[in-house]
């Protein structure tokens, strides 16, 4: 289970650029919401130390436990629709004991790490129909458990995570582009049919914060109110912003013409306070979270290993832009917390565990010479 590894292998850059994004939510969510600062505080310490302990695991003793941790993720999920906790006419929430999680969070990393011994049993054959339907028919079980949750915003994380994986698995470009052929005008088809007034396919909230997004300003009283106010919000704070949980009545965050902002708005706090220079600060941070999991990816002694790196890299790349995007308008609202930053103790410590097995990877790579 442990192995013994040197400590200048250790990824001590990573390990400081994730603890600093963190700390960076916990100061942020400390203006948001006060009350929430603490809580936030003490996950980002259990979240450094369970993602130490992790870093020191071996990986490749985790993944013989693929259909354990597949299972495992399957069941949350079920449980969800069972006996979930119902909260604004979504049910993603579980409650065992006194516990409260989000089970749609974890599935992201027990998907990477389910995959991740997956493929590489089958990187032989993982170019063949069989492997990829089973692939594809695999993950399609716990995206559509989140997908009618209802969680699209998930759902597409998972999909864009599951191309992600495959793609660094080693799937030939043929595959690929053969994909693109069929999924590209299928999806066409499919988003004209959800922009219909009666359609089936999304929910009539979801479908709303498309058509605000196309016309904000027939919506900017109700689905694009947030957004809109968002936008000022990080315009206002220009280079310097406004400072740390300043009392200025032209604050949006202090009028509360954001709601939810300690999780999915938390962007424009940030662009508020701290202005131009605080918000390239966390793209900065996120862009070289993923770069530095690509490097690890590269380094990797086996194809588990790339799959993890990899799929971290992706994960906080993809769901970061989407954040950002949601807060400064350049996206549909989606729902989507900022990796390390946004309020919600689930998504936090799902995240430092993912990031303790790249470390672990890291520190498992071949030596050079």
């Amino acid at each position: 289970m442990f192995s013994h590894f040197r400590i200048r292998d250790y990824d001590f850059k990573l390990f400081l650029m994730v603890t600093a994004l963190a700390l960076v939510g916990v100061i942020a969510i400390g203006s948001a919401e006060e009350s929430l600062q603490a809580r936030q505080l003490a996950g980002v310490a259990a979240g450094v130390f369970l993602m130490l302990i992790i870093s020191l695991f071996n990986y490749s003793w985790v993944l013989k436990l693929y259909w354990v941790l597949y299972g495992l993720n399957i069941v949350l999920l079920v449980l969800v629709k069972v006996m979930g906790e119902d909260s604004n006419g979504a049910q993603r929430w579980l409650k065992i004991g006194g516990l409260q999680f989000q089970p749609s969070e974890t599935a992201k990393i027990l998907l990477i790490l389910f995959f991740a011994q997956f493929i590489m049993k089958y990187k032989g054959k993982l170019n063949t129909f069989r492997v990829i339907g089973l692939s594809v028919l695999l993950a399609a079980v716990p995206w559509f458990l989140v997908f009618t949750q209802p969680d699209l915003s998930t759902s597409i994380v998972i999909i864009v995570l599951f191309c992600v994986i495959m793609f660094s698995g080693g799937i030939s470009l043929k595959v690929v582009f053969g994909a693109l052929a069929v999924g590209v005008p299928a999806m066409a088809l499919l988003v004209s049919l959800a922009l219909q007034p009666d359609n089936e396919i999304l929910k009539q909230f979801q479908l709303n914060r498309i058509m605000a997004f196309i016309s904000p300003d027939e919506y900017a009283t109700t689905e694009a109110y947030q957004q809109l106010n968002s936008v000022k919000a990080i315009g206002s704070g220009m280079l310097d912003g406004k400072g740390y949980r300043n009392n200025e009545i032209t604050s949006v965050k202090n009028g509360n013409f954001i709601s939810e902002d300690e999780t999915d708005f938390i962007f424009a706090v940030i662009g508020e306070e701290f202005g131009f220079k605080g918000s390239v600060l966390v793209i900065v941070l996120l862009f070289a979270i993923s770069l530095e999991c690509i490097s690890v990816a590269r380094r990797s002694k086996d194809t588990a290993g790339v799959i993890i790196a990899s799929g971290m890299g992706g994960l906080v790349a993809f769901q970061g832009f989407f954040n950002i995007g949601v807060a400064t308008f350049l996206l549909p609202n989606t729902g989507l917390p900022l990796p390390f930053v946004s309020y919600g103790l689930t998504s936090l410590m799902s995240l430092f565990m993912g990031m303790g097995f790249v470390i672990n990877v890291r520190l498992q790579a071949p030596r050079a010479k």
